[in-house]
């Protein structure tokens, strides 16, 4: 069975050659490995063309290509034009792959097949690192996705293997968002209803937030506006979606409980400015889905003023309160 693992890289000549080489160590073959270089102006591309040309083999088929609009979702899609795997792996070009996750994808792909079970979408643990060395493992649920990856980004980039053809059915990415393309992609692949299985044991790929280098950045409040927009496309994606309308409410008050989020690291981050209006906004969403009912009054109300305060405080855990609370 062949994969095909898909990196756009823009300006990333200096750590771009860690990710390669973890793609070059996975164990299964056939591998296609499909590079787009997005516009860069450092020698990210030169970099490339030298690994397909040390590496390229008859089971190790790399392709190179360039993408000069310049946002990483357009860089997908090119690369995912250029895809002949059956299966599809989007990945970062500052993360690392472990040695054995193609082959543990393959190996439950293969697994379901015998099974005469067919999947579309295979969700796999990550770990984080941060700019001081620290680590944690990212957030990982094997029930409630929907939620999980409203709340956690689960469908992140880089933690998820889909099927070439149900990728090609949901639209691919979208060229036109520069924050959090992954986070809406991952929200459409859901409203297609795939067959999701889940890969368990231990981590099997390493996700840099290490500082302003880092795809992820530092900081929100540079960008601002930027991210709401992302969050009023997925909650107009789940209002014109063919869910039941009681899942429709549910995600819906998540996305905006991910608004307050976004204001209370705008508040961490000095800007209050941009953080009182955007938590009101989110307030009033939320308010209104639940109207004055007691509920609202006694125990959403409260606990969401508290959960803003805590984030803003910087303390952790809140996602947990707000799956149980929306």
């Amino acid at each position: 069975m062949e994969i095909t693992v898909i990196i756009p890289v823009y300006n990333r000549a200096a750590v771009v050659g860690a990710t390669l080489d973890s793609v070059l160590a996975q164990s299964h073959r056939p591998l296609q490995v499909v590079l787009v270089d997005n516009d860069s102006t450092d020698g990210s591309l030169q970099v490339l063309e030298e690994f397909k040309q040390a590496h390229q083999s008859g089971d190790f088929n790399i392709v190179v290509t360039r993408e000069g609009h310049h946002t990483a979702g357009a860089a997908r899609n090119r690369g995912f034009e250029q895809a002949t795997g059956e299966w599809v792996l989007f990945f970062d070009s500052d993360d690392l792959m472990e040695e054995g996750l193609v082959a543990s994808y393959v190996k439950m792909i293969e697994r379901a097949q015998r099974k005469g079970k067919a999947l579309d979408l295979i969700s796999a643990r990550s770990t984080l690192v941060f700019p001081d060395g620290s680590s944690r493992q990212a957030p990982f649920h094997r029930g409630d996705l929907f939620a999980n990856h409203i709340l956690h980004g689960q469908l992140a980039t880089q933690r998820y293997a889909v099927r070439r053809e149900f990728f090609a059915s949901t639209d691919g990415w979208n060229i036109d968002l520069p924050r959090w393309n992954d986070w809406e992609v991952g929200l459409r692949l859901l409203l297609a209803n795939p067959h999701v299985a889940y890969m368990g044991g231990k981590s099997r790929v390493t996700i840099n937030h290490n500082g302003a280098d880092s795809i992820t950045g530092t900081e929100f409040h540079s960008r601002h506006g930027e991210w709401e927009y992302v969050i009023d496309i997925m909650k107009n994606e789940v209002r014109c979606s063919q869910l039941k309308a009681k899942h429709k409410k549910r995600f819906e008050r998540l996305l905006e409980y991910r608004r307050m989020v976004l204001a209370a690291q705008y508040e961490r981050e000095g800007q209050p400015e941009l953080a009182k209006p955007l938590c009101q906004k989110a307030y009033t969403a939320l308010h209104d889905t639940y109207g004055n009912s007691r509920q609202w009054r006694w125990i959403v109300a409260p606990i969401t003023r508290r959960l803003f305060s805590r984030i803003a405080a910087g303390k952790r855990g809140s996602a947990r309160i707000a799956r149980l609370l929306y």
